[in-house]
């Protein structure tokens, strides 16, 4: 008996495309980041917000800064819900009639006490 030839499946047809261009590398010059000037502008704290970061007028993240130090330093953030900040005598001023906020909440309540 004769053996039967398999068949190969026929090669697939390949779409002709056009080879595109090499795309020249133009090299870009990185510079250096430059802040945004409004948040390096000096605010004055308020009496209620200077008990915790001083009354000398600072940026505005150098204010969060410090109030997250001072968070950090006092052990303020909730244990079991770490988005939380609790207050205690000095927050209690900032944070208005509220015991706890949030972190989302921080830079609005910094907002109301700095000119």
């Amino acid at each position: 008996m004769a053996k039967k030839a398999k068949k190969k499946a026929a090669p697939k047809k390949a779409a002709k495309k056009k080879a595109a261009a090499p795309k020249k590398k133009v090299a870009k010059k990185k510079s250096a980041r430059k802040p945004n000037p409004a948040f390096m502008k000096p605010l004055t704290p308020s009496a209620a917000l200077a008990e915790v970061v001083g009354n000398k007028a600072m940026p505005r993240t150098e204010i969060v800064s410090k109030i997250w130090a001072y968070i950090k330093k006092n052990g303020l953030q909730d244990k079991k819900n770490r988005r939380m900040i609790n207050a205690d005598g000095k927050l209690k001023g900032i944070f208005g009639s509220k015991s706890q906020i949030s972190m989302f909440e921080l830079a609005k309540i910094v907002s109301k006490h700095v000119k």
